[in-house]
């Protein structure tokens, strides 16, 4: 049988010579796994590797698996990970219906057929409606929301979060947070969530590492 989830297998990431983190962990289907750390720390190094963008200043070992799958020697657009980031990272030259529908595979067909994709992910955040609007007249939560529909719509086989509540209110906050695990688990997507927020851990609920204690 088939493992599923995330499967980072004797994982470690250096500078210069020197570790920055290690970590072996399975990360099953709508879990969340935390890394904590300071700035420097090696948090979103972390998230590069798994998501194949690693810069190569730094050298790293180990393997990627998801479902089974070895992703080690992938490049990162075969890997089908969602990211958020700080940022949404939203075009801004594209309307909200535009900035989804970019993200939807080409195997869908037909404009009609994207842009019902497109009205339904944005339904399922709760901005039904929104779809002709400009990305600069959102608010930074309903830029979050967009986000994680256009990440979602993209057929992902994990969630990587970097920070993607650290610039929002507290009330916002929590919102999104609440939405981002909960589709997660909905999708049955592993998560792995990098964050210097204790809140943010408490809220993932799953296993945290913490890059002090490597």
């Amino acid at each position: 049988m088939t493992e599923q989830g995330l499967h980072l297998d004797h994982v470690s990431i250096a500078l210069k010579g020197k570790t920055l983190l290690a970590v072996d962990r399975r990360v099953a289907p709508g879990e969340v796994f935390t890394v904590m750390g300071p700035s420097g720390s090696g948090k979103s190094t972390l998230l590069a590797f798994i998501g194949g963008f690693l810069d190569p200043a730094f050298s790293a070992s180990g393997r990627v698996f998801i479902d089974g799958a070895d992703l080690t020697g992938l490049a990162a657009q075969d890997r089908h990970a969602g990211i958020l980031f700080q940022d949404p990272l939203l075009f801004p030259h594209m309307s909200v219906c535009a900035n989804l529908a970019f993200a939807i595979p080409a195997s869908v067909k037909g404009r009609s057929a994207r842009a019902a994709l497109a009205d339904t992910a944005l339904e399922d955040v709760g901005l039904a409606g929104s779809g002709a609007r400009d990305p600069d007249t959102l608010s930074g939560g309903e830029k979050a929301r967009v986000a994680l529909a256009r990440s979602l719509l993209s057929g992902p086989r994990m969630l990587l979060l970097d920070e993607p509540f650290s610039k929002l209110d507290a009330g916002l906050r929590q919102q999104a947070r609440q939405l981002v695990f909960d589709k997660a688990r909905a999708m049955r997507l592993p998560v792995v969530l990098v964050t210097h927020d204790e809140a943010d851990a408490e809220a993932a609920g799953g296993a945290i590492l913490r890059i002090d204690d490597c």
